[in-house]
């Protein structure tokens, strides 16, 4: 999967932020040490970053417990020994089972992390399945936005057992086809993360003490005798790879631990259980290095590049040599996820019908349209539609775009899909750079709390902008330890942002109130041609419009026919008041586009809102703002049946575009299609219902009046 390209202003403020990928001094960039930080080494099966450091590395070997080693000097020789070691793995989840549904249970690999949120944050989101082929993505199950009020008494923090894995899959038959087995560690999927002068992620701390390590080893530092560089595996099993590597090497004059960050060099906890097991004498040998880090043990740990500098200079003094510097080594990139949704050129012969549609929903997914900042998605609109629409496309002033098509002296039929998704957006700037954020939409504090964050400037706000964002990556901030302690509460009460930066920078950079603020997204294929991205909601309606658009021979409409993409539906539905407004008093009726919120997750009651994903699009019937009135619905059916489209009927609650027509007397009525996880960082959805909600419209286009 491609990421998505974070781009950073830089300004003379900012000159020292920068330095080349791989350099040979003492200034390693935080994009290097981001590499490490996102380094795939899950505890229990740090192989998967050992292997390929091997492969990168020179005169580094495997030793007792899966550990990395590397001899600078003549062990056997004159002179004091060293062993100079860190902790490479981050925490993980393993897999506990695998359903008859195919649903996954996560455990804790080894000790839990003491964070109280660390499990929290990993709720909702994009996962990373380690399997023995390679990465696999799933999505962590999230209550659905649009069902708030059914959980609003949950108010206890997630624990592991809370976690369901949801890879697509329909039985433990599809699983194993995935490559998927008990054991197999589950870890956040991130892209490696850096902000100015931060880099951030799982173990932040730890990862780059490695670095350090490693550096120190590539530069040929003894401290005047043998030194000895450990890569220490098995952490949080009680550090047994540490241990391992003590026993094995032999004796040492000094040892120098590169610990996990802390946030106040004074707070270094007590040795683990594992290390306490040797004798006195040999704990007191152990000199123990930490980083200084902010938000230590959460999921996007933070450490400043001159602290990884003071640490590295640290180190060499540990060791009693001043003549090296550190010379900073790349770690190797991610490895990609093997369920990759864009195998197929979708232009190529033998691409499919999924295939084309699940390209064009991924290039529409990926980008952010927080309402107000539609710019980006409104241009792709019209860039993916024929030459013919291309060229008869309507827009206003608030940025709505719709085409006007077939007999004009008719009532007009609608057909209406929105363009933006939930998010956040500049509320207020501390002097310290700290951003308040006021949410758009029914965007889930809950599941932002801790994540990565991205600020876009020049957001396209303007109805004719297709100016392409800007991005800011920063961190969405987390209650401390003491704070969820004392609140004992499940939701942040309120939701900042912080982008290494203070307000006299980011107002440098033309960061002002109301500038839009999301989360990081990717798109993903998952087993059974199910997919994920946030913002699912309504781009698969978007997606969908603009595949009928392209099926459709206008000239052959018997109806007048008027096709919306309309703009700020989350939180107001500001775009299909303005729609309204023009056509609701000559409309005969309207379809919204848009999601059928299901309860076909393991976290809701099946006796509402229940549309199994791959049984087909849904007749949304009744929503919390309204309902299809029996002659409608009836006519719906009919169509529907006529068709020969497989459908499902249903009710759930939020609301739709429509909405805005029937108080003109408009009947409104949904197409939908079912989705998983509303409102939430990874929404899913099953793709045969997305090309058959392309029929279903295709059909309501071309029925009779």
């Amino acid at each position: 999967m491609r990421f998505i390209s974070l781009l950073v202003f830089l300004f003379s403020i900012l000159a020292t932020a920068t330095s080349s990928a791989t350099p040979s001094a003492m200034h390693p960039s935080v994009d290097l040490l981001a590499d490490w930080v996102a380094l795939d080494a899950p505890s229990g099966h740090e192989y998967h970053a050992t292997d390929r450091l091997q492969q990168q590395l020179s005169g580094w070997r495997k030793g007792r417990s899966g550990n990395l080693i590397k001899v600078v000097g003549d062990i056997d020789g004159d002179g004091p020994a060293s062993l100079v070691a860190c902790l490479l793995d981050a925490p993980s989840f393993t897999v506990s089972q695998v359903r008859a549904d195919g649903y996954l249970r996560l455990h804790h690999a080894g000790a839990a992390p003491e964070h109280p949120l660390w499990t929290q944050a990993h709720e909702g989101q994009q996962l990373r399945i380690m399997t023995r082929r390679g990465p696999v993505v799933g999505v962590s199950a999230l209550a659905n936005g649009h069902f708030s009020n059914l959980h609003a008494s949950e108010v206890a923090l997630t624990r592991a057992e809370d976690l369901w894995l949801d890879v697509g899959a329909d039985s433990a038959a599809d699983v194993a086809a995935l490559g998927i087995e008990l054991l197999d560690p589950v870890t956040r999927h991130l892209p490696a993360w850096s902000f100015g002068d931060w880099v951030a992620g799982p173990a932040a701390g730890s990862r780059v003490g490695c670095a350090a390590v490693v550096a120190a080893a590539e530069a040929g530092v003894r401290g005047g005798g043998a030194t000895v560089y450990v890569l220490s595996t098995l952490s949080h099993f009680a550090n047994q790879g540490l241990s391992a590597a003590i026993v094995e090497l032999g004796s040492f004059d000094r040892i120098v631990l590169m610990d996990r960050g802390v946030e106040r060099l004074a707070e270094l906890p007590p040795f683990p259980r594992g290390l306490r097991e040797f004798s006195p004498a040999k704990l007191e040998q152990i000199q123990r290095l930490a980083p200084t880090v902010s938000a230590a043990g959460s999921l996007m740990e933070r450490v400043h590049r001159k602290e990884v500098e003071r640490l590295g200079q640290r180190l060499l003094n540990a060791l009693g040599d001043d003549s090296h510097s550190l010379t900073w080594t790349s770690a190797p990139n991610p490895l990609m996820p093997l369920n990759n949704a864009f195998a197929s050129d979708p232009g190529r012969s033998d691409a499919t019908d999924v295939d084309q549609y699940l390209h064009l929903l991924d290039d529409l997914g990926e980008l952010y349209g927080v309402p107000g900042s539609e710019g980006p998605v409104r241009a792709a609109v019209s860039r993916a539609l024929p030459s013919w629409a291309q060229n008869a496309l309507q827009s206003d002033e608030i940025g709505n775009l719709w085409l006007d098509l077939g007999p004009s002296e008719q009532p007009a039929t609608i057909f209406m899909a929105h363009m933006d998704e939930v998010g956040w957006v500049v509320e207020d700037v501390a002097e310290d750079g700290v951003v308040s954020l006021m949410r758009r939409g029914g965007a889930l504090s809950l599941a932002a709390e801790g994540q990565p964050a991205i600020l876009h400037l020049d957001h396209g706000s303007g109805a004719d902008s297709e100016v392409s964002p800007t991005q800011l990556p920063g961190v969405f901030l987390s209650r401390s330890a003491e704070q969820v302690q004392e609140l004992k509460a499940r939701q942040p009460k309120t939701l900042q942002a912080w982008f290494g930066l203070a307000r006299s920078e980011l107002e440098q950079m033309g960061v002002t109130v109301g500038m839009p603020v999301t989360g990081y997204k990717e798109g993903h294929r998952l087993a059974n041609n199910r997919f994920t991205v946030r913002g699912m909601d309504d781009r698969v309606g978007t997606a969908a419009l603009i595949q009928a658009v392209r099926r459709l021979d206008p000239d052959t409409l018997e109806q007048r026919v008027v096709i919306a993409w309309s703009v700020q539906e989350e939180g107001g539905l500001f775009g299909a008041a303005a729609l309204a407004a023009r056509f609701a008093t000559n409309t005969r009726r309207v379809y919204s586009i848009d999601t059928f919120v299901t309860s076909d997750t393991p976290l809701e009651k099946a006796h509402f809102a229940y549309a199994p994903l791959g049984s087909g699009p849904v007749l949304r019937s009744m929503e919390s703002s309204g309902l299809v009135m029996r002659n409608e619905l009836d006519r719906n059916r009919a169509v529907a049946n006529a068709s020969g489209i497989t459908y499902q009927i249903g009710m759930t609650q939020g609301g739709t575009d429509g909405t805005a027509f029937t108080f003109y007397g408009v009947p409104n009525a949904g197409l939908s299609w079912p989705g998983r996880y509303s409102h939430g960082p990874a929404e899913l959805g099953d793709a045969s219902d997305m090309l058959r909600l392309v029929d279903l419209i295709s059909a309501f286009m071309h029925a009779k009046p």
